[in-house]
């Protein structure tokens, strides 16, 4: 009888496991940094020369993240609030029963140059200044125009060379 009882309460929590409640996220995206591929660049005005995978999870708690004809992720260069060009994010279908989606986006970012004061133009090599630091300020949109938080990457350094 004990057995029995035992039983009928494993199966009461399995059935009440699965009818669990969708996560309740909020309408507007929220965004949180998890791993960067390497922390240094080399400079250079090839952006292709060099990269850094950027990976962050999101949550969004209608649904509508991504888009086939529009930009969704938003990159700044945190030393001069200079955007650099937006990611498009593709359509993401609903999950479940619940309208709210998570997950994981991975964006490569390329290098850029190095900036310095007192008039010497971007990507030189200066001597004295073998490095420069910066950080990228990450945002995302969705369909409905919802902005998300916005995240900061470590420090990367940039090789002035």
């Amino acid at each position: 009888m004990e057995n029995c009882k035992s039983l009928i309460f494993s199966c009461f929590v399995v059935i009440l496991a699965a009818c669990a409640n969708p996560p309740n996220y909020p309408n507007e995206p929220e965004i949180e940094f998890l791993s960067m591929s390497k922390n240094s660049m080399t400079q250079n005005s090839k952006a292709e020369a060099d990269s850094i995978s950027l990976t962050f999870s999101f949550t969004d708690g209608d649904g509508d993240l991504g888009s086939d004809d529009s930009v969704g992720v938003f990159i700044v260069d945190g030393r001069d609030n200079f955007p650099k060009p937006a990611y498009k994010i593709p359509y993401v279908d609903e999950q479940g029963a619940g309208n709210g989606i998570s997950g994981e986006i991975t964006i490569r970012l390329n290098t850029t140059c190095c900036t310095f004061t007192g008039g010497y133009p971007p990507c030189s090599v200066v001597a004295g200044i073998p490095t420069d630091t910066l950080t990228y300020k990450i945002s995302i949109r969705d369909r409905a125009g919802h902005i998300s938080n916005i995240i900061e990457t470590p420090p990367i350094v940039l090789f002035c060379k």
